[in-house]
């Protein structure tokens, strides 16, 4: 019954298929069968290109872990498998056909600096890095090669803040770049003695903070740990306030930015109505206003045509809209867009020169105000003056390891009448010292001929105080140091609580033992010492 119910529907189909009209029996079929296969085949090429996809995003991860090396391997194994078109197809959470296929340049040109046979003295370059291999290169690598060559007896080896970059590089170029932990674990084993560290990090920001916090851990490892100036140098409390290395950097800058336009002056590019966009990234740290002081630093300089901006519009009259409008308003009808950045990578290739409508260029030039837009793809790395400035900063770290500033070369001084002062607090060490606000200063008060110093920290990292070594910190009855809880009110009005300690001061301007401690329990030997105490008003 089965197989003759099965003859009839045949016989049906058949029917169907010929009363459908004279010759369609084979072109149907053969149609459905090809749109069929096609139908399978995009959706094989989706699915591989959905692995891929899939395999970079586990890799677009800040946390490096020990599947990173195998993960990194499979992600570049997948891309290479796949046909030309199934990579155009690839688009996951970060994942696009640029992470594999945008040529950036030759990362042959470039050096990972991971080699063992440190030696005793190493100078540890830290940067946030670049997956552009040009600028890489060109930039970074410019900066180290230069510390190289002013200090050919230490060792200069790199570390990147990014593992989301150090990824990058590692999939799709096969270059191992080393993140902080790894670089401190290779001096600890390589047996390196003195550790100075330059980071390339413009300013004392969040970049900043979390690498000193990070040597903080590993401080007992070595003999000295210093952390030399970022390339601005100090922050300070307002807009107002500039220092040398803003001045430095801002000429370098701006002079670099007029050649390569092809004016020999600034006057020239300012009669020709021209401005100088410089573009950094912002922050939400207290240290934004670093980009403030910048614009006040140009002004200084008599750069009426130069405005610096931020990607992430902050500080505020960083933003783009606020700069098209202070560009305008000045009078300006031709534009030049810069990088502030240390490398021409990212930021400078999509968010400011990108074809993109919420680029920087795509936004000038539809603002409909200015007659032309121009864009220079350059970091700061490759200026050598810029590369100075690093380098003198490095100089000044290991001339004087750790010193943010020097005590009076004179004889203790004598005790202070009673009384309430301002004083400067010196440490021999970055990852220790005055919180930002205060300049470096404490309250120091005076009673019945003794002193004691009121300093407010950076953080509530560091726990207790002792005056006194580590060793006797940690004996039966060592009268420790309990914090405060300090509110630091900073320029642009933020607030953040912190430890701050009351300290004994035996002697002026003679250094004394504080051992510290702190969240993960271990004890560091410091010296300090405290000078020019002036009346309180």
């Amino acid at each position: 019954m089965k197989r003759k119910l099965v003859v009839l529907l045949a016989a049906a189909l058949t029917s169907g298929l010929i009363f459908a009209g004279c010759g369609s029996t084979e072109e149907t079929g053969t149609a459905d069968v090809s749109t069929a296969e096609e139908e399978l085949s995009a959706d094989a090429d989706q699915a591989a290109a959905d692995e891929v996809a899939a395999l970079i995003d586990a890799i677009y991860v800040q946390e490096r872990t020990h599947e990173t090396d195998a993960q990194c391997a499979a992600a570049k194994e997948a891309w290479d498998a796949l046909t030309d078109e199934q990579k155009e197809l690839v688009q996951g959470e970060n994942a696009d056909p640029d992470y594999f296929g945008r040529d950036t340049g030759d990362a042959s040109l470039d050096d990972p600096l991971n080699q063992d046979g440190i030696g005793e003295n190493e100078i540890l370059v830290v940067s946030f890095g670049t997956s552009f291999n040009d600028s890489r290169a060109t930039d970074i690598k410019g900066i180290e090669d230069s510390i190289q060559e002013a200090y050919p007896d230490w060792s200069v080896r790199r570390a990147f803040t990014s593992q989301i970059i150090i990824n990058h590089i590692q999939a799709r170029d096969g270059e191992f770049i080393d993140n902080v932990d790894q670089a401190l674990e290779r001096a600890v084993d390589n047996g390196v003695r003195n550790l100075v560290v330059q980071p390339t990090h413009l300013m004392h920001g969040a970049e900043y903070d979390e690498l000193v916090e990070t040597l903080a851990e590993y401080e007992d490892q070595f003999e000295s740990v210093s952390v030399a100036e970022p390339l601005l140098g100090e922050v300070g409390d307002d807009a107002t306030v500039i220092n040398e290395d803003k001045a430095a950097v801002a000429e370098a800058v701006v002079s670099a930015a007029v050649e390569d336009a092809g004016y020999d002056s600034l006057k020239a590019a300012d009669e020709d109505g021209v401005a100088f966009v410089l573009m950094g990234h912002g922050t939400s740290h207290t240290a934004k206003v670093s980009y403030s002081q910048m614009q006040t630093q140009m002004s200084e300089l008599g750069y009426d045509n130069v405005f610096i901006g931020t990607v992430e519009g902050e500080p505020e009259d960083t933003a783009c809209e606020a700069v098209i409008e202070a560009v305008n308003e000045a009078g300006y009808t031709n534009v030049i867009l810069r990088p502030l950045m240390v490398v021409a990578g990212d930021h400078a290739n999509n968010d400011m020169a990108g074809e993109d409508d919420d680029s920087w260029l795509s936004m000038f030039e539809a603002a409909g105000l200015f007659e032309s837009v121009d864009t220079q793809i350059a970091g700061l790395g490759r200026i050598d003056a810029i590369r100075e400035i690093y380098t003198a900063h490095t100089a000044e770290t290991i001339e004087a390891p750790g010193q943010e500033t020097t005590a009076n070369d004179t004889d203790a001084a004598a005790v202070p009448e009673d009384g309430v002062y301002t004083a400067e607090f010196h440490t021999d060490s970055s990852m220790f010292h005055v919180n930002e606000a205060y300049d470096g200063k404490g309250t120091l008060t005076v009673e019945n001929g003794e002193m004691v110093i009121h300093v407010t920290l950076v953080s509530e990292n560091i726990v207790n105080l002792y005056v006194g070594t580590a060793e006797d910190a940690q004996k039966d009855g060592a009268e420790l140091l309990e914090p405060a809880e300090d509110t630091v009110v900073y320029s642009d009005g933020t607030t953040e609580v912190v430890y701050g300690f009351d300290v004994p001061v035996p002697v002026i301007d003679e250094e004394f033992d504080v051992a510290i401690i702190g969240t993960k329990g271990v004890w560091y030997d410091h010296k300090v010492s405290v000078s020019n105490p002036v009346p309180a008003e």
